[in-house]
């Protein structure tokens, strides 16, 4: 392990590498199930549905051993949020243009992952998205990590547990029980779900106070300890007061891959005379969109989660940055293969930062805990997902203390920063608000004579993100 992953000069060793590993696969482990529903609308246990959740255990685990043994950084990778909602707006699109079914439209679509991927191999290759990193301002860069902060903090309260009822739903803890003006009307609006919402907001906080009591106390695994103190209460909170058994799901579960049916749907499935059927110009429009988000989703990802590690030096750079870039397009390749929307760095990577991971062995763990999830994937889904919300709310305030590396006093860094911040939680797209920051800067820059300080490649960077925001239909 010394020799591979060089604990002693990263100050970290074994245990904690596994532990950080472990977090991290913990709060990140909602993918597995939330992945496949997303991509084929919630049809649970269709052929598709199971071919997307062996490729999206298979393609997570690839991506990140490619990090470990790459890059050795404890970043992990899996199919991107927001990019697999994305993505199966495209498929059914193209199902409807095409006049074929949803599986064919999605098996259309997955021609545009591998091209992203191959795209993405080349350009790493060849440095250039190493060059794009470093084109992006040193304000913004610095930024970065508290807009992620911002982000994780809104997951955390706001998208990651939610509460159903006979009147509705999702409800969230922030916006439906913080934000009602009274808990008789949080009741009605919520009715018979206000009881989940209770437990599950009792459950965030137990587990938060819980990490952070460990963590002031220096106690190894704080987050992870505190995720279990969380799920402890949970389980007990529903079995007493909701009546419910928390491990009901276990008695049912089949814990057999369905291997045949990602074979029939999934695996190499590419209908690349569907996509191009379409008009080659929307084809080439698709993977460029598909390439910019996920390019300045998976830089913001490494630079915010290294930033916070301290991997990044003086010059705000982190070492390793091409090996880290190649290591995520070889996932998106791979889930392409196996049949799965664009994987790439998780966000959630940041709660294994937390809980000391510094090298690869965090991401060898985590890596191995998705393959493992092709057997006992029913066993990671107990996990409740108000527990998860306490791990991502702690690392989110610790990241947004990455302000004090802001000049404050410079409005071409306040400005881009503080829009940043408030676009990343919002829009849910880490590479958009970099973008829209990169104009901010950009325009600032120009209108007040400092037009020569302003890189060509982040002009360039800047127009693109002009024409994607204003002109790609």
């Amino acid at each position: 392990m010394e020799k591979l992953f060089k604990l002693r000069e990263n100050g970290t060793t074994v245990r904690t590498e596994i532990i950080a590993g472990l977090t991290t696969f913990m709060t990140m482990a909602y993918i597995i199930a939330l992945n496949p529903n997303l991509l084929t609308n919630f049809d649970v246990g269709s052929p598709l549905w199971n071919g997307v959740f062996l490729a999206t255990c298979i393609a997570s685990a690839i991506g990140t051993i490619c990090m470990a043994f790459l890059a050795n950084k404890p970043f992990a990778m899996a199919p991107g949020m927001g990019l697999n909602s994305f993505f199966a707006v495209v498929a059914a699109n193209i199902s409807a243009v095409a006049g074929v079914s949803y599986t064919q439209g999605f098996q259309a679509a997955l021609c545009i992952i591998l091209i992203e991927g191959i795209v993405f191999i080349v350009l790493s290759v060849l440095n250039v998205r190493e060059k794009i990193v470093q084109a992006i301002p040193l304000g913004i860069r610095m930024g970065v990590a508290p807009a992620i902060g911002l982000m994780l903090l809104n997951i955390g309260f706001g998208s990651n547990a939610g509460a159903y009822s006979e009147t509705g739903g999702p409800f969230y803890a922030m916006r439906d029980f913080f934000g009602s003006m009274t808990s008789a009307l949080a009741k009605e609006t919520m009715g018979s779900g206000y009881a989940t919402m209770v437990l599950t907001v009792v459950t965030m906080f137990v587990g938060l106070f819980i990490i952070i009591i460990l963590d002031m106390r220096r106690v190894k695994g704080a987050v992870l300890l505190g995720m279990l103190g969380a799920s402890i209460v949970n389980w007990i909170g529903s079995a007493l007061f909701l009546h419910v058994n928390p491990f009901a799901s276990l008695k049912t579960a089949n814990f057999l891959p369905p291997f045949a049916d990602m074979a029939a749907t999934t695996l190499f499935k590419f209908d690349f005379a569907t996509l191009f059927g379409t008009g080659i110009v929307t084809a080439i429009t698709l993977v460029l969109t598909f390439c910019m988000i996920d390019m300045f989703d998976t830089i913001g990802t490494l630079v915010g989660t290294a930033s916070r590690a301290g991997m990044i030096d003086m010059n705000g750079e982190m070492p390793n940055m091409k090996e880290a870039l190649t290591s995520d397009a070889i996932g998106t390749i791979a889930g392409s293969l196996l049949g799965t929307s664009t994987v790439t760095t998780f966000v959630e990577s940041a709660s294994g930062v937390e809980a000391g991971g510094r090298t690869g062995l965090t991401a060898l763990t985590t890596g191995l805990l998705f393959l493992a999830c092709i057997f006992i994937a029913p066993v990671a889904a107990v996990i409740p997902a108000a527990a998860t919300s306490s791990a991502l709310i702690y690392v989110g305030l610790l990241m947004v203390a990455g302000l004090r590396n802001i000049d404050f006093n410079d409005l071409t860094q306040l400005v881009p920063v503080a829009v940043m911040m408030i676009a990343m939680p919002i829009s849910g797209s880490i590479g958009h608000a970099i973008g829209l920051a990169m104009i901010i800067y950009t325009v600032i820059q120009v209108f007040t004579g400092n037009a020569r300080k302003v890189s060509v490649l982040t002009y360039v960077i800047s127009a693109l993100f002009l024409v994607k925001f204003f002109l790609v239909a």
